[in-house]
Formats: structure tokens, sequence, C-alpha cells
């Protein structure tokens, strides 16, 4: 027997061994693909054509000088939260559609995009395992489950979760170890109403967990609303958003940014802001104010009224972003849908000192997806994620879009 025909036997054989043993293949590839490391950011485009500061992504969006925001993965409806696995792929929870899906990149381009997870209820938070990076946390609205990805794996309940009136977004997300410890998976938990005493122990609060849904405890409570939180690279505190309640007006009360403190009160329902009394849904009786410290954390930061803030990151040091940046706090403000004059449609740089303990000043840093005249609103931001080329990657429900934004230089 020649050779040519020896190869086409072996090749005819492998062929056959795969198709037969394909499910058990496939179920392993995670185990034995190798890491691919994303590629570096660069100043050119995979053409080789510089890249210049601008906005190219069709909308009237006034960026910060030296940038470049563009459109970076289109059609993804309803996109809210962001995350890269150790491929340097993109996954997107698609709250409203009850979907999730992969966004494949290479080259720092999008490949493919396809939807992996459907039929879900109201999807929000995603989290890899930091010990086992094709392991997926997804959180629903009654539960959190996880998967093994790229495999034939099936959802696996770890822990359930209130459900039903109110706040419905669930996020999670591992948290830096402790000396020694594993690192722990956080959720957080919005309330059931507007303003109100809770009887369900788990609603407008923050819990944590093992990864395997053991050991499920409060962290922090009186948190009406955070749906986004992350930790601060230089401290490692906690950091999150909060919503204010309604009814109170067009100015009150403030939106939060919150240090979590473990077994601390954040005030809701009856304190918001600067530790102010919400004595219009609270008409007890006290000897003392109710709402000052010790008993109640004031708001690190109070952000106006019905902005809804939502995603919050820091400037990453990687990525070529201007020193005087690095660790400052992006905060996307959502948008008012319950005031008289609409607010908020743009994401915020807050200047903070390297360890984030003295807030500067704060400006626009992204703006315009509310037009100035006219009130036509064009997008609105949710989540604001770092990738692994040290871009920051914005996702947008209302245009069902992902942004790229980039430091290119002046």
């Amino acid at each position: 027997m020649n050779q040519q025909m020896i190869r086409r036997v072996i090749g005819i054989a492998i062929l056959v061994t795969a198709i037969f043993y394909w499910p058990e293949i496939r179920g392993i590839l995670p185990a034995i693909r190798p890491a691919l490391s994303p590629s570096p950011l660069s100043t050119t485009s995979p053409q080789g054509t510089s890249l210049t500061p601008g906005n190219t992504t069709g909308y009237p969006l006034t960026i910060p000088e030296g940038t470049m925001l563009e459109t970076f993965a289109r059609d993804v409806a309803g996109a809210r939260v962001m995350v890269f696995d150790t491929l340097g792929n993109l996954w997107v929870s698609q709250t409203s559609e009850g979907t999730i899906s992969l966004v494949e990149i290479k080259n720092g381009q999008v490949m493919r995009q396809s939807i992996v997870f459907k039929n879900l209820r109201k999807p929000h938070g995603l989290a890899f395992d930091p010990d086992d990076p094709f392991v997926l946390y997804i959180a629903e609205e009654h539960r959190i489950s996880q998967v093994r990805v790229y495999s034939e794996g099936q959802l696996e309940k770890i822990v359930d979760l209130p459900s039903g009136a109110g706040h419905f977004t669930r996020t999670i997300a591992f948290g830096p170890s402790a000396t020694g410890q594993p690192e722990r998976l956080y959720v957080s938990i919005g309330s059931s109403c507007n303003v109100c005493n809770e009887t369900d122990n788990r609603r407008a609060k923050i819990f944590t967990m093992k990864k395997d849904g053991s050991d499920f405890k409060e962290y922090a409570r009186g948190l009406r609303n955070s749906v986004f939180f992350t930790w601060h690279p230089a401290t490692a505190e906690l950091w999150a958003t909060d919503n204010g309640r309604d009814n109170l007006g067009d100015n009150l009360p403030p939106d939060e940014i919150n240090i979590i403190k473990q077994g601390k009160n954040y005030g809701w329902p009856i304190c918001y802001g600067d530790n102010v009394h919400d004595t219009q849904f609270d008409k007890n009786t006290y000897i003392r104010n109710p709402c000052e410290e010790p008993t109640e954390i004031p708001a690190y930061i109070n952000i106006p009224a019905h902005s809804a803030a939502l995603g919050l990151a820091f400037v990453p040091s990687q990525g070529g972003w201007p020193s005087d940046w690095q660790n400052d706090l992006l905060v996307a403000y959502h948008g008012s849908w319950n005031r008289s004059v609409p607010t908020g449609y743009k994401i915020a740089r807050f200047d903070l000192n390297r360890t984030g303990s003295v807030v500067l000043s704060s400006q626009d840093f992204i703006s315009g997806w509310l037009a100035k005249s006219g009130g036509r609103v064009y997008g609105r931001p949710v989540g604001i994620t770092p990738g692994p080329d040290g871009a920051l990657y914005i996702s947008d429900d209302k245009a069902g879009l992902v942004y790229r934004l980039r430091y290119v230089g002046p």
C-alpha cells in the first residue's frame, strides 16, 4: 500500500472516530482548548490604517478629546451586562429578550455573534468562575445558575432568588479573595416596591455566597436598587450605584454611589442621600434621628435625581489612557422616565485621587444620547466594561448596540 493510500485510510478513520465520539469530544474541548491572548490595543485598524479620534457611531455624541467611539456590535436587543471570557470573546445579557448572546472576536473585530441561551427569565448578571474560566454564572430574576460554556452543558441552579413585583434585575460578580480564602459570589437584589417595608428579608440588599450557592448570607442592606457594582482596583472596596425612589418631585431623592461595607445599612426605605429622613414615607416618631451614622451610612456620591445610575467602572491602567484618568470612576446614567424635564442619558466621569478616597469633580464623559432640543432619545447607556485590550465597552439597551471607546491620542 503506497503512502498516499495509507494517509487516506488514516484520515477516514480519524473522521469516523470524531463523528462517533463528537458529543464527548465537544464536552471536553474547554478543558483542552488553549486560552487565546487578545490582540493588544493598537492605534491601527486591521487594515493597517491609523485610528484617529472621533465618533463614528452616526449618533450626535460628544466624547473626550483623544478618544475614538465606534459601534462594536449591532443587533444586540436589550443589551445589558457584558463579560469577557478567557478566549477574549464577549457575552451579553439581553434582559428584555430573555437571551444571552456570544460575540466572537478576532483581531479586535466581531467575527460572529449568536444567541447561546434563550427562553430565560429576565437574565441580567453574568460572571465567570475565577478558578474555572469556562464556567459561566447567570443570574435570572428568580435564580442563579451555572453552565460550562463551549459545550453541551445545561444550566444548573445553585440558589433561588426572590422574584415577583418590583425590581427584577439581579447582578452578580466574584469579589476579590480574602487572604487564603476562595473568591465569593455577590448578588444584588432590588426592592419589591417604590418605597415600603419589605416582607421578604432578601429584598433591597446585597448578598454573598460560596460558588455552589451555599453559605448564602447578607452583606449589606438598605439598598433600594443597586443594579450594578464593582471593586476599586487599588482599595478592593465594593462600589455600587443605587437608584432613589419616585414621587418626591423632579429633584429628590438623589441617586447614589455607595462604598459598600459589610454589615452596614444604607438607609432605604426611611433615609436617602446624605442621611435625609424620608418623612413623607416614615411617619414614626423617634427619640433620636434615625438617619445618622453609625446606624445609617450616607451616600458617598449624590447623583441628580432620576438619572437612573446603572453601570460603573474604573478607567483601566492599560489601553493608553491618560495617567490622570486612570482609576477615575465612570457611571452610566441610563436616563429618566419620570421627570418633567428628562435628565441623564450619558456617562459621567468622577475625578478621584489614586485611592478613590476624595471626589474632586465630575464631568460629562460621553453625552448626546438625549438631544438638546426636541427631547429625542438616541440610546440609553447601561453597562461599562473594560476589555482585555484596555478599551471600554458600553452596552445600550435602547439602540441594541455595544460601543467601544478607545484612547488613540490627540
